[in-house]
């Protein structure tokens, strides 16, 4: 029924009629039914229910893997990373978070960029990514995986859309229900760059009966009524209105609300004003969240690596734009003491260097979606040198040890 009403809106939106934080929201409920079958197994079968961080993966099967191939993912017992193929029997001490860029979605166990590090230093490493989550989320799971599966070194990788993740309280306002996913409520940030505003949040829905309060209309209205992503994503429906005067005004009192910098009067349309003021928010909450990671491996010792992951278009954009629409984050995080891996730049890079056909068409070889297996290799060789130089003692592979040598 969602799904139907969001399109219906959608065709209002063009035909000109406001659409109202009400009726968006009305259009999003979930049936009862929906919700019990998620929690049964029965149906969005993705993900599964977690109070602590929204949502965690189940084993599967999935036929999206290159060439139209069925992917195995398969992770370890209680709630532990994806599977362990290479060298799983030694010690570990490199522990990975992030999203489905990290979990490695669209290819098989043994196919992860992980693994392609594991075998080539021949030594293990964990793989705590999760489809779909924020840069809080992962934050999150470092803190408890590091106080039960502690490592030397955590590689933390940030995917491009994990900054707005980070302010969602409820997925569902920005992302269609799926056939394969629901989209649950999150812990999530509530932040304001002006003063400082930093609030960390917790699952609006923190058991499983409390996911029924996602059907009930009255409480859903209650609790996101007043939602920034709800206000970002009501600017882009009602971009094609009669009446674009009123929808930048609400943007201007969104900005002020907010702490936002960025004046939305000074966009050409109302959709690059929404995505402007929607960016200012994201990237300060994940520099806030930077500071916060970095205390963490101070604290307790560790060495850190960031990959910055992008899907094939953003890429192609970056390559494209000057300034790269992240640039100020990017400057950020390249000027902090820790090694960053951009992979944007390792592809562009890379062509440059290597390659004369058409940029499109090479970044063809990397994607299906998220990486291909050879797009996973690619990722783990643009790390491997950095990663290497943070190890002490060296890997195997690695090792200037002359009693290993025959």
């Amino acid at each position: 029924m969602g799904l139907i009403l969001a399109a219906q809106l959608r065709g209002q939106a063009k035909n000109n009629a406001i659409i109202t934080a009400e009726n968006y929201l009305r259009s999003i409920l979930y049936t009862p039914g929906e919700i019990r079958a998620w929690l049964a197994g029965e149906a969005f079968p993705f993900a599964r229910y977690s109070s602590e961080f929204g949502w965690l993966l189940p084993d599967a099967y999935f036929r999206d893997g290159v060439d139209n191939s069925v992917s195995q993912y398969q992770y370890e017992k209680d709630d532990g990373p994806r599977i362990r193929v290479n060298y799983a029997g030694k010690p570990c001490r490199i522990n990975t978070y992030g999203d489905s860029f990290t979990q490695c979605h669209q290819v098989s166990d043994g196919e992860t960029w992980q693994e392609v590090l594991a075998a080539h230093l021949q030594e293990p490493v964990r793989n705590f990514g999760i489809g779909g989550w924020s840069v809080y989320q992962a934050y999150l799971r470092m803190l408890k995986e590091e106080e039960r599966t502690p490592s030397d070194v955590i590689i933390f990788n940030i995917y491009h859309d994990d900054h707005c993740r980070n302010l969602d309280a409820w997925r569902n306002i920005r992302v269609n229900k799926h056939q394969r996913f629901i989209e649950p409520t999150l812990p999530h940030l509530v932040v304001n760059p002006v003063n400082g505003l930093f609030r960390e949040m917790p699952n609006p829905c923190p058991i499983e009966e409390s996911l029924m309060n996602l059907c009930d209309f009255d409480w859903v209205y209650k609790r996101f009524k007043d939602d920034f992503a709800l206000s970002i994503e009501l600017a882009h429906l009602n971009a094609d209105t009669t009446n674009p005067k009123a929808q930048y005004e609400d943007l201007l009192d969104l900005a002020t609300t907010h702490g936002i910098k960025t004046r939305a009067d000074q966009y050409p349309t109302l959709e690059k004003a929404a995505d402007a003021l929607h960016d200012e928010a994201a990237f300060y909450s994940t520099t806030r969240l930077v500071e916060k990671i970095e205390d963490h491996v101070e604290r307790t010792g560790k060495m850190l690596l960031y990959i910055l992951s992008y899907s094939a278009g953003k890429i192609a954009r970056i390559r494209e734009e000057d300034p790269r629409w992240d640039k100020a984050f990017v400057d950020f995080l390249k000027k902090r003491k820790h090694p960053v891996i951009d992979m944007a730049q390792e592809h562009i890079r890379d062509h440059a260097e290597n390659y004369k056909i058409d940029f499109n068409d090479y970044l063809k070889q990397f994607f299906v979606g998220h990486y291909n297996p050879r797009g996973n290799f690619f990722c783990a060789f643009a790390a491997k040198d950095a990663l290497v130089k943070l190890l002490d003692p060296k890997p195997m592979a690695y090792s200037d040890n002359p009693e290993i040598m025959r």
